[in-house]
């Protein structure tokens, strides 16, 4: 305000101008991303939400029915189950698929061909299609699968992994535990690499062993990385669904059904359009919440360290 005070009429004018053009070209450049980010996301979202307060099976006109869709989503039975499923791939998933993914890290964060080529092996099943992994496993573990056959000729009866609903979500999440824990590697690899090595061998002068410095010293300084590899985990293993078609097919006796799988392959098959929309608006709403309550604990935890 004291520099404009100094200014003449023509000078403010000028300068209002320019902030005008400023301004204007700040929001010419915004102005396709946010478009296209309410188009693709925003609008979708809306008209989601609203087709979930509606009795529609996707032909005939839509009848309002306010949250009645939602209350039966708490009274299907077949909800309660697919949720149960969707818990156990989400929580032991991502729980093996971070766990497995930091201790392989650790032992390959040397920079070695040895280890590019093990870091390699393990990231190669997260570059193939989901679906077709599912396929593949399907070949080996079904009932006249690799394993089974082989199994056969030694007269060993076969193994139900696939058929036996104590086995099926077992193998379930150990087929997608092997295809997903490669990634987390890949993150935790590129995270030990910022881990100042002064620090390390401070804690090695001290008397620190392998262990403790891992314990003590490098997952705490990667902490972060651990937060975001898990929210990304635990997101994605709650809309699993390619994998379940092409290994189990949600079967036997929907041992193996998400909340995903029941969703696209129950509910919009049975044209309840309105009701699967409802579980679909239910379902991002439990994901943000999950990632907003996990990415508030690992504050927390960072803020309880610190003091602050």
């Amino acid at each position: 305000m004291v520099e404009l005070a100094g200014l003449t009429e023509a000078q403010r004018r000028g300068r209002n101008r320019a902030r005008l053009r400023h301004t204007a070209v700040s929001l010419g450049m915004m102005g396709p991303a946010v478009l296209l980010y309410t188009v693709m996301t925003v609008v979708p979202v809306v008209v989601a939400v609203y087709l979930s307060l509606t009795d529609w099976d996707g032909f005939s006109t839509a009848s309002f029915i306010g949250l009645d869709n939602y209350k039966h989503l708490f009274d299907d039975p077949s909800s309660t189950d697919a949720w149960y499923v969707t818990a156990l791939i989400a929580v032991a998933g991502t729980a093996l698929m971070v766990g497995l993914g930091l201790v392989y890290a650790l032992a390959l964060k040397a920079k070695s061909r040895t280890n590019s080529f093990f870091r390699a092996v393990a990231y190669f099943p997260h570059v193939i299609s989901a679906l077709i992994l599912g396929y593949l496993w399907a070949a080996i573990l079904g009932t006249n699968g690799a394993i089974n056959n082989t199994l056969a000729k030694f007269g060993i009866a076969p193994v139900g992994f696939l058929f036996d609903e104590q086995f099926a979500l077992v193998s379930l999440i150990a087929v997608i535990v092997w295809a997903g824990f490669g990634f987390n590697v890949v993150l935790f690899v590129a995270a030990l690499q910022t881990v100042p090595a002064e620090l390390l061998e401070a804690a090695a002068i001290d008397g620190a062993n392998r262990r403790q410095i891992n314990l003590r010293v490098v997952i705490p300084m990667i902490a972060p990385v651990v937060t975001v590899a898990t929210v990304l985990n635990l997101v994605g293993l709650i809309r699993a669904y390619d994998i379940v078609v092409s290994l189990t097919g949600g079967g036997p006796a929907g041992s193996t059904q998400t909340f995903t799988y029941l969703i696209l392959a129950r509910s919009f098959e049975g044209t309840k359009v309105g009701y699967a929309t409802a579980q679909a608006v239910f379902l991002m709403v439990v994901s943000a919440v999950l990632a907003l309550l996990v990415t508030a604990l690992r504050n927390r935890q960072d803020q309880a360290a610190t003091g602050s």
